[in-house]
């Protein structure tokens, strides 16, 4: 299961904060939620009302198509899924690993 995070402008993903996040999921819930691996995103999906949106992420990674993941009309943001969309394809062609 990855965990995709947005950084701060200026602030990159080292192994340093990986492992302090690692650290940190595991103190505050437990080791089950340790991610696989955490991945930066320059955006992430919020409906109008600034709900995140985890389930659309999800079925882009499964490889259902973005008309059947979202409805962009309900996105506050709807460019925020052209990443999940390409790291989704790169996933499923082997591009990318998890």
């Amino acid at each position: 299961m990855p965990l995709f995070v947005q950084l701060k402008v200026g602030m990159t993903l080292t192994d340093d904060l990986k492992s302090r996040i690692n650290a940190i999921l595991k103190e505050s819930y437990s080791p089950r939620h340790v991610p696989d691996q955490i991945i930066s995103c320059p955006d992430i999906p919020y409906t109008m009302s600034g709900k995140k949106l985890e389930s659309p992420v999800k079925k882009l990674m499964m490889g259902i198509p973005l008309q059947q993941s979202a409805s962009l009309d309900a996105l506050r943001n709807p460019a925020s899924l052209d990443f999940f969309i390409r790291f989704a394809k790169d996933y499923r062609q082997g591009r990318t690993k998890i």
